[in-house]
């Protein structure tokens, strides 16, 4: 389990930065203290289209008007946001379902509340002959292992009936990196997340796929088994992602697109181009969603045998 102790070695270094980080205060995503009189909620997130809904919902009031203080505190590593999950600092993230496996195999009593619908893509690199799945057999395809990039990779390569032996996997943690050996034709192809997709398509890449085009989710919120037993703050936050995918749906995007560059940190003109996902109401990961992330899991042994997602159901 060196998987498990490594993840448990990065959460206590980057909690110790957390700690004097947050210890000044945390920062609320409208700019302005928390009421002690309302129910208060706090999110991690990361730059994604995943938790769209929830910002939409707190440009426009809503939140305020059910009477719920909610906070998104954005991260740029994934460590740091799981160390401030596991420290208390808050009460949910938004991440991916083998991320919170991770964590929750690692003992931190954590839920999945609810799935979002961000969607990854696979991208084509800059002058490669790529055309169907099935022609990625003996490619390299970058990644980072044990995320749930290689989950999504090895997903996609079974749609073509090829398994992760007939693939080169070139491990490229930063997405940045990996997104500009594409560019330059270092790659043959590589699964990215939003912004970053839709970067590689401004920049001439081709995507092949989606996640979204095979419905496979992969991404969700995941709360803190004690902020999910929060009953009225929970209900309060569906609400407000219910009444804010309700808002994108009834106004166009110009609308609400200065939220989307403000939490992408992308341009207009790429906030009014991107293909988001159908944003749907609130509902939960598929036990054959986790199940068989589940599966790939411990065919890695990045947990125990006897681990279940029983334990992630709310």
């Amino acid at each position: 389990m060196n998987r498990l102790k490594l993840l448990s070695s990065g959460i206590a270094l980057a909690l110790f930065s957390l700690s004097l980080l947050f210890g000044c205060g945390k920062k609320s995503s409208k700019g302005t203290e928390g009421n002690p009189d309302r129910q208060q909620f706090s999110l991690g997130v990361m730059a994604s289209v995943d938790y769209l809904p929830f910002a939409v919902a707190l440009d426009k009031g809503i939140y305020d008007s059910l009477g719920l203080d909610l906070r998104l505190e954005h991260f740029f590593s994934p460590v740091e946001r799981d160390a401030a999950l596991q420290g208390g600092v808050l009460d949910g993230a938004v991440t991916d379902y083998t991320s919170a496996a991770l964590l929750n195999a690692a003992q931190l009593p954590i839920v999945l509340d609810m799935k979002c619908d961000g969607a990854f893509r696979l991208i084509v690199g800059q002058g490669k002959s790529i055309s169907s799945l099935q022609d990625l057999k003996g490619k390299k395809l970058a990644l980072s292992s044990n995320t749930v990039i290689e989950y999504t990779t090895d997903k996609l390569l079974a749609q073509a009936g090829i398994t992760p032996e007939e693939v080169e996997k070139v491990e490229i943690v930063k997405i940045p990196l990996r997104l500009e050996m594409l560019r330059n034709g270092e790659v043959d192809a590589a699964v990215l997340p939003e912004p970053f997709a839709t970067m590689a398509l401004e920049s001439g890449l081709t995507s092949l796929i989606s996640t979204k085009e095979l419905g496979i989710n992969l991404t969700g919120i995941a709360l803190t088994r004690e902020a999910s037993e929060r009953k009225e703050a929970v209900n309060l936050l569906h609400q407000g992602y219910n009444l804010g995918v309700q808002y994108m749906q009834q106004h166009p995007r110009e609308e609400w697109v200065k939220v989307l560059i403000s939490e992408l940190g992308i341009s207009e003109t790429a906030a009014l181009a991107m293909e988001l996902p159908d944003f749907t109401p609130v509902a939960t990961p598929t036990p054959q969603e986790l199940e068989e992330m589940n599966l790939w899991l411990k065919s890695k042994k990045l947990v125990d045998e006897g681990y279940s997602t029983q334990q992630l159901c709310p």
